[in-house]
């Protein structure tokens, strides 16, 4: 496997004060002198979807503290000095040797990818447009279907029910991505802390279907957390951004 420059926006990852608040994991930069990943929105940006409490405790107890365990792990190492893609990099084709600082790394990034592929009051409020639509009408058929049948069923199923029928699919933890390969757009799912930049696939979108995404507002209702996210809160300026950045 092989990992490419993933295509990020350059606030990323920010820290409050603005001596580090332009600097991004991914511009080579160490990932020891960024202190903390910060939600590109206020914790209670993303409610009623998804609650105060419910990000608070993501945010702050997984993500931050996923960091906070890489930091340790990597001080003293050969890692210390490197950004956090350079770390994915060094550890994708070790991780029988290097597998807790791979895991840990990837689920920062991960995380990441997913806070920004969220925005407060998006979703089908503004839905995708210009050349991001045209490859899902191209690669899906369309954008999303209204119509159902006499079963509940979508009549002719678009993008917006496919990616919702490979999370809900899922089994167990994990990720549900929509990415590009070779210039067509697919959607796949990933188990913990797999990430498809690390095989040299371009994402564009994601959403956490872990657990500790969905129990706080949804407890055991995954499908609900689906709905909620994909019909108000998905990024799609993050993902039409990522499309036109060189990967």
């Amino acid at each position: 496997m092989s990992l490419s420059q993933p295509s990020v926006s350059n606030n990323f990852y920010r820290d409050n004060n603005a001596t580090v608040g332009s600097l991004s994991l991914f511009s080579g930069i160490p990932l020891s002198i960024i202190p903390r990943p910060v939600l590109p929105y206020g914790q209670g940006a993303l409610a009623p979807y998804l609650s105060l409490n419910a990000v608070s405790l993501h945010y702050g107890k997984h993500h931050v503290d996923c960091l906070k365990a890489l930091h340790n792990l990597i001080k003293g190492t050969q890692f210390e000095t490197l950004s956090l893609e350079r770390i994915l990099k060094e550890t994708v084709n070790k991780r029988l040797q290097f597998k807790i600082i791979f895991n840990a790394a990837a689920q920062v990034w991960n995380h990441g990818f997913y806070w920004n592929s969220l925005k407060p009051c998006a979703g089908d409020k503004l839905p995708p447009t210009g050349h991001l639509l045209r490859l899902m009408n191209r690669d899906f058929g369309h954008f999303s279907d209204t119509t159902k049948d006499d079963r509940g069923l979508w009549r002719n199923p678009g993008f917006k029910q496919k990616f919702f029928d490979a999370a809900k699919a899922h089994v167990g933890d994990g990720w549900v991505w929509l990415v590009i390969v070779k210039g067509k757009l697919e959607i796949i799912t990933t188990s913990y802390a797999d990430a498809p930049c690390t095989d040299g696939l371009k994402p564009l979108l994601c959403i956490d279907i872990c657990e500790h995404a969905y129990y706080v507002d949804y407890p055991n209702k995954r499908t609900e957390y689906l709905n909620s996210v994909l019909d108000n809160l998905v990024n799609w300026d993050f993902a039409a951004r990522n499309l036109k950045q060189k990967f």
